[in-house]
This record gives structure tokens, sequence and C-alpha cells, in this order.
């Protein structure tokens, strides 16, 4: 069941917007109970579970304001108290090629300590109930060219991340699933990145060869890939191909 979305209660950070929204609006439409949307923006946020609760239902959406970096353990304690979390969907990230800790702390730590904390909380091992940490990683966790050079630092050690923790000696202790979606290129506000002026031509070069494709075909991609990954997978979402695993590093 843990691969069924139906009746799911799921957690997205950076959820306002983008691949984020996506997803969330996507788990609803696949019979999800709620989703909670976690996100620094708070006027964005709210119309978003707007929007959603009057496609979905009341009570569908709920809006945390939440800054990933600082709020884990209030934000986290009101989730485990009020809801019964099912899934944390790790989506929050930014590029910005002129600060590397904002990039490493929001992109790969903040990540890591959501997951951990999710991880302890469902631990059957501990009386947990299990559950699903579901991190979107890029094809840039695997991939590599001259660019967004600190973005494909935090993505890859994402991919580690998931790799290791989700590996299924991992699962058999404690029966916390944990996999991951790598989207391609996708048109989000991200692809309006901070990066070095050495790049800068060369990379608006490589942008517009590429195929770009719609946050709302991520947000499918992700429960399809939901439904079928096993703990410790990688699935790519890129070029509006079908999905299939990322090449192993």
């Amino acid at each position: 069941m843990e691969n069924d979305p139906k009746d799911k209660v799921i957690v997205v950070t950076g959820g306002a917007r983008g691949i984020g929204y996506e997803i969330a609006d996507q788990f609803l439409t696949n019979g999800a109970k709620t989703v909670i949307i976690l996100d620094l923006t708070e006027p964005v946020g709210v119309k978003s579970a707007f929007t959603l609760n009057a496609k979905h239902g009341k009570g569908k959406a709920v809006f945390i304001k939440c800054d990933i970096t600082r709020d884990l353990d209030k934000v986290s304690s009101e989730i485990f108290e009020k809801y019964e979390a099912d899934v944390l969907i790790n989506n929050a990230g930014i590029i910005d090629e002129f600060s590397i800790r904002k990039t490493i702390e929001i992109d790969c730590i903040a990540l890591v300590e959501w997951s951990m904390k999710f991880w302890e909380h469902w631990r059957t091992d501990r009386g947990g109930r299990g559950g699903t940490i579901y991190n979107v990683a890029s094809i840039y966790s695997y991939e590599f060219d001259p660019f967004t050079v600190f973005y494909k630092t935090a993505k890859y050690a994402v991919l580690g991340f998931t790799r290791s923790l989700g590996h299924p000696l991992n699962y058999e202790k404690t029966g916390v699933r944990v996999i991951a979606i790598c989207p391609g290129f996708t048109d989000t506000v991200m692809l309006s990145v901070k990066i070095w002026d050495i790049h800068r031509e060369a990379s608006e070069k490589n942008v517009s060869q590429i195929k770009v494709q719609t946050p709302e075909t991520v947000g499918k991609a992700a429960v399809e890939i939901f439904k079928v990954a096993k703990t410790g997978d990688a699935w790519v979402a890129a070029n509006d191909e079908p999905i299939h695993l990322a090449p192993m590093c």
C-alpha cells in the first residue's frame, strides 16, 4: 500500500508553486487525503492552498509558512501532532551560483535534516508507522557540464543520500522507503538562475537548444514514479519522455 497515493497525507516543501505545486495537485488528483504545503512565501502559499481546495475539496490542502533551514523542529512537531503524514516530498531548492553556503544549505543540508527527522519519526523498529521520503533531485545529480557547479554539488549529494538511506537493509530495519525523482529542464523560476558571468552566454545557448518540459509533466511523472519505485531508486523525468531509472554513477 505504500506505493498507492490514495488516502495518503503528503508533505511538500517548496510546494507553493512550480514543480512542488504540480506534485501536490497531481497527488490530490490521484486520491491523496491531504497535502501540506510548506513554503517561505506566505501570499503565494495561501493562494495555492485556496486554489487546490477549490479544485479538490475543502481541507484537501493546508499551507504552513516555513523556512526549511530554520523551522524544522517547530513545523515538524506541528505536523506530527495534527496529521498522520505518510510522505515527505523534499522539493524546495534554489540555484544561486554566487552563494555556495546558501545553495548547499537549502538544496542539501535542509533536505537531509528534514529526511532524518521524518525517518526517525516513522521508523517501525521504534514504534513508527513507516512512510516514504521522496527527494526531488535533478538530471544534474548524475550528469555534468561546466555550469551551475554548486547546484550540481548539492544534487549529487542528494542522490547519494537517497540511495544510501534508501538501501534495502535500512528499509528492512525501519520500514521507511526513500526514493528520488530527477527532473530535466523544467519551465520554472529556477531557469532564471544566478550563474557565473563566464557561463552566461554558453549556458543560455545550451538552454535554448534543450526541450523544456512543463511543471505539470513533472507532477504527473512524480506520481507515476511513486507508484513503482523501490526503496533506493532514482527515476528520471526529462524531455517529456517516459520515466526511466537514473544511471548508476
